[in-house]
């Protein structure tokens, strides 16, 4: 939560910034900023403030396809655009390499140390295992397990990035099917507790019938002895009275082993 509360303060302190000025050159050094920040990891917001977009077409728009790189690139899309982009200072060049490792795992939970090396341009296990530990799980952006044993990382957590253009549709259409789901799931839910109150009513009005089929023979056998039926019929307290001694006299009768008559000789 902390790290998230930060991220929004950022975002919030660059997109203002940006909001603020016309100037191409202060876009270009507040992009700069930005893609600098050891904490910020989301960049959309501020590729859509307009003044940002107007870099489009003027001397420093490659400052705009830089933006553009760290919302939605990797590591090797700069390595594959680098003569039309701007040089990277070490921060933006350790920025960029730590965004490639979340790019992989957001559709991987065990990722290969080849393809890490491969993807951030490192040449030994040992740098690459430094990077993941140093520069990703201390600054909280992944959480997960070093296997040496394997060779992978297995990824537990990992923050997510900017959403690109081309996945609004598919997201769109995962949040649809998971919308139908949940709302087919909850009329589901919905059915059971009807049925769970049917039964209860069928249950409550069971007893009912019961108690006052119990009434009517204890106000029988009462008019027919003159008297009380205390003694016949026990409550569910008492559990004695003729009609549970009767029951405990046959069953004892049951239970008893017939007398065997021997034949007259």
């Amino acid at each position: 939560m902390d790290m998230e509360r930060k991220q929004a303060e950022l975002i919030q302190q660059f997109t203002e910034q940006a909001t603020a000025t016309i100037d191409p050159r202060v876009l270009a050094s507040i992009i700069a900023d930005a893609t600098c920040h050891p904490s910020l990891f989301a960049f959309s917001e501020i590729l859509s403030v307009p003044n940002v977009s107007k870099l489009e077409g003027t001397q420093l728009s490659s400052s705009l396809d830089l933006l553009r790189l760290f919302a939605y690139g990797t590591w090797s899309d700069y390595r594959s655009n680098a003569s039309s982009l701007p040089s990277l200072l070490p921060d933006q060049v350790r920025k960029l390499k730590q965004l490639s490792v979340l790019t992989l795992a957001e559709t991987k939970k065990i990722l290969p140390y080849d393809q890490l090396m491969q993807e951030i341009d490192v040449s030994n296990v040992r740098e690459l295992e430094d990077f993941l530990i140093n520069e990703c799980m201390y600054s909280g952006i992944v959480r997960g397990k070093l296997d040496q044993l394997r060779r992978c990382f297995e990824v537990q957590f990992a923050a997510g990035r900017d959403l690109r253009p081309e996945q609004l549709s598919s997201m769109l259409q995962t949040l649809s099917n998971w919308l139908g789901t949940s709302e087919s799931m909850l009329e589901t839910i919905q059915d059971k507790i009807k049925w769970a109150d049917s039964m209860n009513e069928a249950s409550l009005k069971h007893k009912k019938e019961i108690e006052d089929k119990v009434d009517e023979v204890k106000k029988s056998l009462k008019a027919e002895m003159g008297g009380s039926t205390d003694g016949i019929i026990s409550d569910s307290a008492g559990g004695g009275g003729i009609a549970s001694s009767l029951m405990m006299d046959f069953e004892e009768d049951r239970v008893r082993p017939k007398r065997r008559r021997h034949p007259i000789a």
